[in-house]
C-alpha cells in the first residue's frame, strides 16, 4: 500500500468512489428537495423541516447529510408552483396579500411587518398570514382583539438573536376568512435580527408601506 493511501490507520477512499458517492448524495438530495416542494405545494404544509423530513421518509433516505437545505426546496417549490398552479397560485398569494395589509393598517399603532410564506410569494392553499407585532405589551394586542369581537388562541413561541432564545407570544385568528398568525415581539427587538431557530437565517420582513406596493403590483381578480 502507497503512503498516500493511509489516513490514520484505514485505507483512503478512492477518487472515483468519492466522486461517485458525492454524485449519489447530489442527485439524492434533488430528489428530497423535489418531492418536499410537492408535499409544500399540495399538501400546504409550510415548515421547511417537516416537508423535508417527511420527503426523506416517503423517498426511504436515512442519510442526514443527504438533506437539502431550504434555499434548494425554495427552488423547486417555485418552479413546481409556476409549472402546476400557474393561474391559481398568483391569485392565491394577491388574495392573501390584500388581507395581510388590511389586518396591518387596522394594526398600524403596533408596528406590523408581514414575514413568511405570503410575503414571499410560495404561500401553500393552507398557507397562515404571519405578521410580527411591537406593542408596549401583549395585553395591548389582545385588548385591541377582544374590543373587535375577534376570538384567539394563545400559545408561547421562540425566537432567536444569535444564540440567545427569546420567548414571544404567538396569537391565532381569522381575519377576513384567512388564517393570520401574530408574533408578538418586545418593542426593543424591533431592529434586531431574529431567527426562528439557532441555525436558520433571519427572514424576511416587510412594513405597510413595502407590501402595499406589492399589492399595487400583484394580479387582478381572474
Amino acid at each position: 500500500m502507497r503512503p498516500a493511501e493511509l489516513y490514520s490507520g484505514t485505507q483512503a477512499i478512492p477518487p472515483m468512489t468519492r466522486k461517485s458517492s458525492k454524485s449519489r448524495q447530489t442527485g439524492t438530495r434533488a430528489r428530497i428537495a423535489a418531492a418536499a416542494a410537492r408535499l409544500m405545494a399540495e399538501d400546504g404544509i409550510d415548515d421547511f423541516a417537516l416537508a423535508k423530513r417527511k420527503a426523506a421518509r416517503q423517498l426511504g433516505v436515512t442519510d442526514a447529510q443527504a438533506l437539502p437545505g431550504n434555499d434548494e426546496i425554495e427552488a423547486e417549490l417555485r418552479e413546481y408552483l409556476a409549472l402546476y398552479q400557474a393561474d391559481e397560485h398568483p391569485q392565491r398569494v394577491a388574495e392573501l396579500r390584500e388581507i395581510a395589509l388590511d389586518a396591518m393598517r387596522a394594526l398600524e399603532r403596533f408596528n406590523p411587518y408581514l414575514t413568511g410564506p405570503v410575503l414571499k410569494g410560495i404561500a401553500g392553499p393552507y398557507a397562515e398570514i404571519e405578521l410580527q407585532l411591537f406593542p408596549d405589551s401583549v395585553k395591548d394586542v389582545e385588548i385591541f382583539l377582544l374590543d373587535r369581537n375577534l376570538s384567539y388562541d394563545t400559545r408561547e413561541g421562540r425566537r432567536y438573536a444569535g444564540d440567545r432564545a427569546r420567548a414571544v407570544s404567538v396569537l391565532s385568528l381569522t381575519w377576513d376568512g384567512a388564517p393570520l398568525r401574530l408574533s408578538i415581539f418586545d418593542p426593543r427587538d424591533e431592529r434586531v435580527a431574529l431567527k426562528t431557530s439557532q441555525a436558520g437565517r433571519v427572514p424576511d420582513r416587510a412594513g405597510i408601506t413595502e407590501v402595499g406596493a406589492l399589492v399595487r403590483n400583484d394580479p387582478g381578480p381572474a
